[in-house]
Parts: structure tokens; sequence; C-alpha cells
């Protein structure tokens, strides 16, 4: 049985889900949201999770500790796991994270992966950025990804 809570952080509306056992989704919800939250819970899990992003967001934590759980292919599995490997602070390359998977050719697939991403900022898809340094696709948009990196870079955001 799957549980999930929504919380209102800084960055907006966040629904938290896990199994039992790990995290399964961390997502941004839209403002006006109004999807009923099935088996409503704030669980022990969830609830650190919460307090992890929290630390995060306010630039006092660096790793996260909460297992996890994505639900994906094996392709997108083993992108989400090798986004992990970025360190805090840092950025990879479309093509970076494709050679990494053991794929060079597969940027375009990499970019899909992230896409799909369920577990947002603890599977740190808002660290790969364009070849050229641009920053470029994130389901929580442009100005959330320039946020994310600024906190990591020790960057002030207004």
């Amino acid at each position: 049985m799957e549980n999930s809570f929504i919380y209102e952080m800084e960055i907006g509306k966040i629904r938290i889900a896990e199994d039992g056992n790990a995290i399964t989704e961390i997502v941004l919800l839209p403002s006006n949201d109004s999807v009923p939250n099935t088996n409503r819970k704030e669980t022990a899990l969830i609830r650190k999770a919460y307090e992890e992003l929290s630390e995060y967001l306010r630039g006092i934590r660096k790793k996260f500790s909460v297992p996890l759980n994505p639900r994906g292919t094996a392709f997108q599995r083993k992108v989400w796991s090798a986004l992990q490997t970025i360190p805090y602070g840092e950025t990879r390359s479309y093509g970076q994270i494709a050679a990494q998977v053991g794929n060079p050719k597969a940027c375009r697939a990499v970019g899909m992966a992230n896409n799909r991403n369920p577990i947002m900022i603890i599977i740190p898809c808002h660290r790969v950025i364009g070849a050229d340094g641009s920053l470029i696709g994130y389901g929580g948009g442009l100005d959330l990804k320039e946020y994310l990196l600024n906190l990591e870079r020790g960057v002030r955001n207004e």
C-alpha cells in the first residue's frame, strides 16, 4: 500500500509518496492541484524525506539518507542512479550521463529519463545541463532549476 502526503514548501506544493520501505515519488504539484491524495498519510518515512528536503532547501543538507525506489524502465533507473553520483554543487551534461550509463549516443534518451524522474531533488536531475553549459529542460521549470543550482553553489537566491 502506497501512502503520500502533500506539503507546502518554499518552492511550492510537493507530494511525497512511499511504498512502506522507500520513497517512490517527490513531485512538484501545480498550485491549483486538487487531485485527491489517495491514502493520504504522513508516515515516519515521508516525514523524514520532508525534513531532509527542508534542510536541503535551507542549504544545510548536501546528501540524502532516505531509501529510494523510483519506478521506471531499466534504462531510466540506470540514468537515475547515475544522476545520484553527481556531487552537490556540480553539474554534468546529458552527453556525460549518456557515456556514464554506457551509451554515449543516448543524450535524448537521458533527457527523457530526466523528464520522467519521479523523485525530484533527491535524484538530482536539476544538475544535468546542456553541453554548452546552458540550462535546458526541467520538470519544475527553468527558474526552479536555476534556483536549485544557485542554492548548491552558495549563490543567494532572491
